[in-house]
């Protein structure tokens, strides 16, 4: 289990009576979320393309990057993660594109950019769980500002602090074997 500060809290019980929504597992182990009301309606998030769907496709996801980084550019609790991105048009559209395939719709990022590993391409900058959690708080605030269900932005929240611990945790190893190689040694 993650352990992500406010962010495990957002998961709720899979018994799911009286809640807005229902956490179940597929058989990969990803987090799916479906509001009990309307089940018959539509898939599951994480399920083919329905998050991407839900979340307006890409002009939806773009939305919400521009969201993203409006707010982290803006907001000086964010300014720290905001300056490690050096072009940042370039980086709201790789952070678009990414998502538009990690919601489960077209592979953008891999079209324009090739393939990718989140925490390898992340593992040259310091992350720690203090700028883990100011992204996910930053992307917490343009969920907020999108038209999406409360299911959806929950969801989301859920699953993007999968990655952002995953980040955190290669950062954390590049750290640690830094530090061993720069210690002195015993002989």
């Amino acid at each position: 289990m993650l352990a992500c500060r406010k962010y495990d809290a957002i998961r709720q019980s899979p018994a799911c009576e009286g809640t807005l929504a229902c956490h179940t597992s597929d058989d990969n182990g990803h987090t799916l979320m479906t509001d009990p009301q309307n089940l018959e309606q539509a898939p599951a998030f994480g399920t083919l393309d329905a998050t991407y769907q839900a979340a307006g496709g890409e002009d939806g996801i773009r939305r919400l990057v521009d969201s993203f980084y409006a707010i982290m550019g803006t907001n000086p609790a964010y300014a720290r993660i905001y300056h490690w991105h050096a072009n940042v048009p370039e980086a709201r559209d790789k952070l678009a594109r990414f998502l538009c395939g990690w919601m489960g719709g077209p592979k953008r990022y891999r079209e324009k950019y090739g393939p990718i590993n989140i925490p390898q391409v992340h593992g040259h900058l310091p992350v720690t769980s203090v700028e883990r959690d100011m992204w996910l708080d930053c992307m917490s605030e343009a969920l907020a500002q999108q038209p999406y269900s409360d299911a959806l932005r929950e969801y989301l929240r859920v699953q993007l602090a999968v990655p952002a611990q995953r980040i955190t945790d290669r950062c954390d190893a590049q750290r640690a074997s830094r530090s061993k190689a720069d210690s002195p040694r015993a002989y």
